[in-house]
């Protein structure tokens, strides 16, 4: 749903707002917020912040909408203006385009021309917001990124995104590559590197296959999140075809040293929260899932063996009709009060 802010000291411009877009309201696809002046739109924006596009008028008492344009910035960076005026004012309305409005409508208002403006608009910040999102969720690109570029993304911004959350339902999946610290202990680090760089993006192939999201990579081990329609049966899939390819990749011989690539993994799919989860002060987030059933696909993968898929009883009852399982038996996880039981998945 896309919300609106409507600026104008008219009194009669809510209610007619509220007629005009009355279908769109009904099916829920915009959501108008009302202010008389730019002080109250401030207050607003102030109190939500997930409005999208402000539809402001120019000549208004105590903040006029000019006025107003100069404050938006700061106080929402992602958000666009549209400017209502009379044609006769068109020296406030090149003003008003050269301190950023991203669009104007004249009076009257004709609502058709109203709505077309409003849909370009929201796809505008739609993409602005999708921009951003590809930069936090990509760890790569804000570590060894230009300061500078990233100098765009305020203080500010980065204190309200870390407010920024929303409960999903989600899969979760942990591959740990086993005995490989072993290894490593008697390998040159540059040859480690690369070794685990070589499985990693054999790993993560077959995850992005199946529509899954690399959200950390964690020493020799890879956290994937799936979302989405069927995001529990897809991270089966990618976790089958992860231990296939483990099971056709060359041993790795290293002086007197070999290593057969082997897999343990533990999926847990339910309810939890996504968010910005770091520090504003350093201008460091994550994108990441938290919660229980995050924390709970983590001690699968702690208990299970090398080449083992593991799953909880309601996993497997929700996946049973797509894939074979074997019942292990009840086993005690950290922070979990009684034994859980657990089922491999086998096909």
């Amino acid at each position: 749903m896309a919300k609106i802010l409507v600026v104008d000291d008219e009194s009669d411009l809510e209610l007619l707002i509220k007629q005009k877009f009355r279908k769109k309201i009904r099916e829920k696809a915009y959501d108008f917020v009302f202010a008389h002046n730019g002080f109250e739109a401030l207050i607003k924006l102030a109190e939500e912040p997930d409005i999208d596009v402000v539809l402001s008028d120019i000549n208004m008492p105590e903040m006029d909408g000019l006025t107003l344009l100069t404050k938006l910035p700061e106080a929402n960076p992602i958000l666009k203006a549209v400017m209502v005026s009379a044609y006769s004012d068109m020296d406030n309305i090149r003003t008003a385009m050269n301190r950023g409005a991203f669009d104007f409508v004249v009076k009257p208002v004709n609502f058709e021309d109203l709505d077309i403006t409003i849909e370009k608009t929201l796809l505008h910040v739609i993409e602005l917001k999708k921009t951003l999102q590809a930069i936090k969720e990509n760890n790569i690109l804000r570590m060894y990124v230009d300061e500078n570029v990233l100098n765009f993304m305020t203080h500010k911004e980065f204190e309200t995104s870390l407010l920024s959350n929303e409960t999903v339902d989600a899969t979760v999946l942990f591959i740990d590559i086993c005995s490989f610290t072993a290894i490593s202990e008697h390998v040159p680090a540059n040859t480690v590197v690369g070794l685990i760089n070589k499985l990693f993006d054999l790993m993560v192939k077959e995850i992005i296959a199946q529509s899954g999201h690399i959200d950390k990579f964690m020493g020799d081990a890879i956290m994937a999140v799936f979302r989405g329609e069927y995001h529990l049966d897809r991270a089966i899939d990618a976790a089958l075809a992860v231990r296939e390819k483990m099971h056709a990749a060359e041993e790795i011989v290293y002086g007197d040293k070999t290593f057969k690539p082997e897999v343990s993994i533990g999926i847990n799919s339910g309810e939890m929260i996504s968010g910005n989860i770091g520090s504003a002060s350093l201008k460091r987030l994550d994108y990441t899932v938290i919660g229980d059933a995050v924390n709970l696909a983590q001690r699968l993968q702690g208990v299970a063996q090398a080449n083992q898929i593991i799953v909880t009883e309601e996993v497997y009852h929700k996946a049973k009709e797509s894939f074979a399982f074997n019942k292990i038996g009840e086993v005690s996880l950290k922070n979990k009060a009684k034994p859980v039981e657990i089922y491999e998945v086998v096909s």
